[in-house]
């Protein structure tokens, strides 16, 4: 992936992370950025790259919303 694409995809996970930044536990950004940004490069929709980003912080990190 060239270094637009990946500026653009960093820039689209920004917008979606908010949303959950909104009602999440204190965590490292980074961690749901790449697990955003893993699930997008896999093929998955937006909506879809957000569910996986999520189940990632709360299986791996322990992190849960509420």
């Amino acid at each position: 992936m060239d270094i637009a694409s990946l500026a653009a995809l960093m820039n689209e996970a920004a917008e979606h992370h908010h949303a959950y930044e909104q009602v999440a536990p204190p965590h490292d950004w980074a961690d749901w950025y790449a697990a955003y940004v893993d699930s997008r490069q896999s093929g998955s929709s937006p909506d879809e790259a957000v569910a996986a980003a999520g189940r990632y912080l709360a299986d791996v990190k322990n992190i849960v919303v509420e």
